[in-house]
């Protein structure tokens, strides 16, 4: 068979199989979830080593080691935020207003997942799908179909001898875009979450399905002269260059406020950062970025070395990330972009107003409704940052990459960030479960109706048209007249 129609089949299967165990687990009790989900999470933790090696070997992205980090994320952290969460039969009652909300779960999910974070957000999602009472297909990035199929189907053995019913969690094997419609627009599909590039997010939301999917997320980090700068260095330069940069929350440019922007450039420098001369910022220009404006792939989650090696110039080995002094915001620098690699920019600005203002265009250049950074002690600036961006994670004094997902903030964990309506989502929250549940609600009469409504109106007794008219014509001239 061709491979495409191999995928569109195996979609069709896969999604059929979901919606018969979920018409089975959409009945479960909420002990059954919560033991079904604990042995996922159990299970996914125990594999966090082993996978986050896997996922390195197979995309070439990152770092093992903070692969085992987000895994763990993915699964301990994402349970313990979810595990006291009622998701079945009644969750709320309002006693004053009387109204009873009861949980409903949405059906089978699909949930798209991203080269750069595959196996953290395959545990993620599908621990979110089933303690919602769902059902969940992933379909995996192709190059990192293996160590997804994997991930997923840890989750599914835990689940099924937990008392999950078969089917209920599966993974695409066969993966190809043609297959990856068929998923989303398979009329049993009941809701997308869809994680990774622009473009898969768009294919999400263009199928008519409810889908929740997350924008591009170019980060600026604003450092002001009140800021703890040794602090301030030491975590922009391990956020950059954790995981070589795989996250979409993670630090994209240093926006520095001039009277202390020397002092962080030298502290950045004692913490692994190589600042990048004109020659060596221009080749990076030509190097993370192809001549259409997309990313280059050969230096997408590679660390420093391999990028300025690649890009044609040396660093010494003690460097964890480059840095490019910039000037120019959009089009005319392609470096003030989102770069999923250890480049990161460098702007120096007058006072926070300056500041607000540099941070502006850099999230409107393609970072709308995502995240801003703040590294401040003065509490009115951290404020009036809060306040005036566009962006619904505002971090401060912490790192973009792990605050933003809820390891280092109060955030919920998530792997999946929305970035709102103004960045083409539906939300602005991280997601979990609870937005995976409809919710019913059960309402008692709280006042009598009005008398109007109940007292009986008079209708003239009309049998003919010759009758009709003439109060017709009655009617039209009193709707006119108000």
């Amino acid at each position: 068979m061709d491979k495409d129609l191999a995928s569109v089949q195996e979609a069709r299967e896969r999604i059929s199989k979901a919606h018969e165990a979920w018409q089975i687990w959409s009945k479960a009790t909420q002990a059954e979830v919560d033991r079904v989900c604990e042995a996922m999470a159990d299970a996914a933790f125990q594999a966090s080593e082993r996978l986050g090696l896997m996922a390195h070997e197979e995309t070439g992205y990152g770092v093992p080691e903070h692969k085992k980090l987000k895994n763990v994320v993915g699964s301990k952290m994402v349970w313990e935020s979810i595990r006291a969460e009622k998701t079945v039969g009644v969750i709320n009652f309002d006693r004053e207003k009387r109204i009873s909300e009861i949980a409903w779960p949405m059906g089978v999910i699909v949930a798209l997942v991203p080269s750069t974070n595959p196996t953290s957000t395959a545990f993620f999602k599908s621990l979110i799908s089933v303690k919602a009472r769902n059902a969940i297909v992933v379909s995996p990035h192709p190059s990192a179909a293996r160590c997804t199929y994997e991930a997923v189907f840890v989750m599914a053995q835990a689940a099924e001898k937990a008392g999950a019913p078969q089917g209920l969690i599966s993974c695409m094997q066969q993966v190809s875009l043609e297959g990856t419609n068929e998923l989303m627009s398979h009329r049993k599909t009941a809701l997308i979450l869809a994680t990774g590039g622009t473009p898969m997010v768009r294919a999400a939301h263009s199928t008519g399905k409810p889908a929740y999917g997350v924008g591009p997320g170019n980060v600026p980090v604003y450092v002001d002269r009140s800021a703890d700068l040794q602090k301030a260095a030491k975590y922009i330069v391990a956020s950059k260059a954790f995981d070589c940069s795989t996250i979409c929350a993670t630090e994209q440019a240093v926006v520095a406020d001039r009277p202390i922007a020397k002092q962080l450039a030298d502290l950045m420098y004692s913490e692994g950062a190589y600042f990048c001369n004109e020659k060596e910022t221009d080749l990076l220009r030509k190097t993370v970025f192809n001549p259409n404006g997309s990313m280059n792939v050969n230096v997408v989650g590679k660390p420093a070395q391999f990028v300025a090696s690649f890009a044609g110039f040396s660093v010494p080995d003690t460097a964890r990330i480059l840095v490019t002094p910039l000037v120019d915001i959009g089009r005319n620098e392609p470096l003030s972009h989102e770069k999923l690699t250890t480049v990161l920019g460098w702007y120096e600005v007058d006072g926070w107003e300056q500041g607000c203002d540099v941070s502006m265009a850099l999230i409107a250049s393609g970072g709308t409704g995502h995240t801003q950074i703040i590294h401040a002690q003065n509490e009115d600036v951290i404020l009036k940052f809060g306040l005036e961006k566009p962006v619904f994670r505002i971090l401060v004094n912490t790192m973009g990459t792990v605050g933003a997902v809820g390891l280092t903030s109060g955030l919920t964990p998530s792997f999946t960030l929305g970035s709102g309506g103004i960045g083409g989502a539906i939300t602005g929250d991280n997601i979990t479960a609870r937005h995976l549940i409809n919710i019913k609600r059960l309402a008692y009469e709280l006042y009598e109706p009005p008398a109007e409504i109940l007292t009986p109106v008079s209708i003239p007794n009309l049998t003919s048209l010759s009758e009709l008219e003439p109060f017709v014509e009655k009617t039209l001239q009193e709707i006119l007249n108000l």
